[in-house]
């Protein structure tokens, strides 16, 4: 049976006891078959420091531009054959998620007539997310088409991404808040990669990040715009922009963001998805 390796990286700067839970969350998997990459930006608070000796763990500490800079850095690296980008004060959901991922990446793999290889088609495994702060899970799209890429693709903490999609180049840290949104639609668009969907929960997010506050909103909604337009072209984009007013987008993003109507519409949300309770949490 063919063996998966994973690199789990994850990027910090002064995090405290996030990185510990963190760290502890990728240690604890039944599956052993992967490392950790820790990027750390220089802290001063010892966090990185008390990281437990694991040969699995490997700290990375020098100076960088920002999160996506940090990740750059971390490519080189890289021995896994998926890499997972799993951002400090997340934690994956289970115990099963990696162990899950391997499994159906085999399957794949057999399914497509063999093992991971220089002749294999890259592809990007994804699952959904468990949000900490609105108590709710969020579903990914079981299916990546234009709408998908245009509205709702998975976020990078769920995606387990072919390393060789990494090979020509990282993420474009031209882009403060959507560089991840870039490079998913670079992966798909032109270096033709497969979005397969596996069911249930891979992280539990804690909100409130980077792309989350008020300042950079704004910002996050104009390179959303620049990048779909250089992926879908005009007439897509004035398309899904539309669809997005006439299906009251606006308000559907407050329900979802709402701790007290999250749950309620992320559940009609997996209905359409066809994910119901199975898409949730596996504990």
């Amino acid at each position: 049976m063919e063996r998966i390796s994973f690199s789990i990286v994850v990027v910090c700067l002064n995090p405290g006891e996030k990185l510990w839970r963190t760290v502890r969350s990728v240690l604890a998997q039944d599956y052993g078959d992967y490392e950790i990459l820790v990027k750390d930006g220089g802290s001063s608070d010892g966090s990185a420091k008390g990281l437990p000796a694991d040969s699995r763990i490997r700290l990375v500490s020098c100076a960088d531009k920002g999160i996506y800079d940090a990740m750059n850095q971390t490519l080189p690296l890289l021995t896994g054959q998926y890499v997972l980008f799993l951002n400090c004060g997340d934690t994956l959901s289970s115990v099963h998620v990696l162990s899950r991922m391997a499994d159906a990446i085999g399957s794949e793999n057999r399914k497509n007539g063999g093992r991971h290889g220089l002749a294999a088609p890259c592809r990007i495994f994804y699952g959904d997310q468990y949000n900490l702060k609105q108590k709710s899970a969020v579903y990914s799209a079981p299916k990546v088409d234009d709408l998908t890429c245009y509205r709702n693709v998975p976020c990078h903490q769920v995606c387990f991404y072919d390393a060789r999609l990494f090979g020509e180049r990282g993420y474009l840290t031209e882009y403060r808040v959507r560089a991840d949104y870039e490079h998913f639609l670079y992966c798909i668009y032109e270096r033709g990669a497969q979005a397969v969907y596996v069911r249930g929960a891979v992280a539990d997010y804690e909100g409130g990040g980077f792309s989350e506050t008020k300042e950079n909103r704004k910002l996050s909604s104009k390179e959303h715009r620049k990048i779909a337009l250089h992926y879908l072209g005009r007439r897509k984009v004035l398309l899904f922009e539309a669809l997005m007013l006439l299906t009251l987008a606006p308000v559907r993003t407050r329900l979802a963001e709402s701790p007290r109507f999250a749950g309620y519409y992320n559940g009609l949300k997996a209905a359409l998805y066809g994910a119901g309770k199975k898409g949730g949490k596996d504990r």
